[in-house]
């Protein structure tokens, strides 16, 4: 080997490595498992110094060097790293999971196997009405009597569908058929395999507070593996994409009114970000209304 080429060992993390196979809870019958990974945040510096040559080792130490990659979105070096989970969750939050099409899936099939007796019943804090801010999402808390009828419902129809499923199978319908009676509440598992740059935007999204609850619980258990294997990295994604905030040409102009003097209401308005509506009703969502979010999570944060 030359001299100038990168020493070929694989890279080591003995606290992910005592992880890999450990359950982590999350719901009612779900759970998150590392399974393997392949690399970490030396895997990253290495990656990174091999495209850009010999010039970074006298330029920046390691951490320096990955959070600089984060910082101005030089995301290959990051792809260096994989984790591969084994995931088991309802099937509604699948679904959610899913729509990120950058991880390499295999999911348990229901055409081979038969599926097991196990459905999700929320919790009572977790029925809540629909979200007035939050078109996809739940909003205020429910009267009791319609807490419990909802979930006295939904157990009644998951009993009542796998006693329709276990029926079918055992008059001979075939299972991929059979499958059709049960409801989303029901549990599948699959393994689930990112590279670190994926799996960050994974996590940037399911971990954001307008995320389903249930999917947020998951992306949680993710986190704390993804920071065990990389923490420089994952440090770095907590500082500047988690915890960081894109502002628009229209939240810079308001942010400099506010800077010569002009109070958020009158920035929003001459910057154009409206608050309100024609009729002079306030706005519950919209740019304006977003803007004054990031306002007070930057006063929470320097708090």
């Amino acid at each position: 080997m030359a001299d100038d080429e990168p020493e070929m060992e694989r890279p080591s993390v003995p606290e992910a490595d005592e992880l890999i196979g450990v359950r982590h809870p999350v719901l009612s019958h779900g759970f998150v498992v590392l399974v393997d990974y392949m690399g970490n945040d030396a895997a990253i510096v290495q990656a990174a110094r091999v495209s850009y040559g010999q010039g970074t080792k006298t330029l920046r130490d390691d951490r320096a060097l990955i959070r600089y990659l984060m910082r101005h979105r030089h995301t290959t070096p990051f792809e260096m790293v994989e984790l591969k989970f084994l995931v088991r969750l309802p099937i509604y939050v699948a679904r959610q999971f899913i729509r990120h099409r950058t991880a390499s899936v295999n999911e348990y099939s229901a055409r081979y196997s038969v599926v097991p007796d196990e459905y999700e019943i929320p919790p009572p804090e977790e029925i809540r009405r629909q979200s007035t801010a939050n078109r996809q999402g739940r909003g205020e808390a429910l009267a009791g009597t319609v807490v419990d009828q909802f979930r006295g419902d939904l157990e009644r129809v998951s009993k009542q569908a796998y006693e329709a499923y276990t029926t079918a199978l055992n008059a001979g319908v075939a299972r991929e058929t059979a499958r059709l009676v049960l409801p989303v509440a029901f549990y599948t598992q699959w393994y689930w395999k990112a590279n670190l740059h994926n799996l960050l935007h994974f996590l940037l999204l399911r971990l954001d507070p307008h995320a389903q609850e249930e999917i947020r619980l998951f992306a949680a258990e993710m986190a704390k593996i993804t920071r065990v294997v990389a923490p420089v990295a994952y440090e770095a994604f907590e500082e500047f994409q988690l915890e960081g905030l894109h502002l628009s040409r229209r939240e810079q102009r308001a942010v400099k009114l506010m800077l010569d003097g002009r109070p958020p209401d009158l920035a929003c308005a001459g910057a154009g970000l409206p608050l309100t509506r024609e009729d002079g009703q306030k706005l519950k969502t919209g740019e304006g209304v977003e803007f004054l979010a990031k306002l007070e999570q930057i006063r929470g944060s320097v708090a």
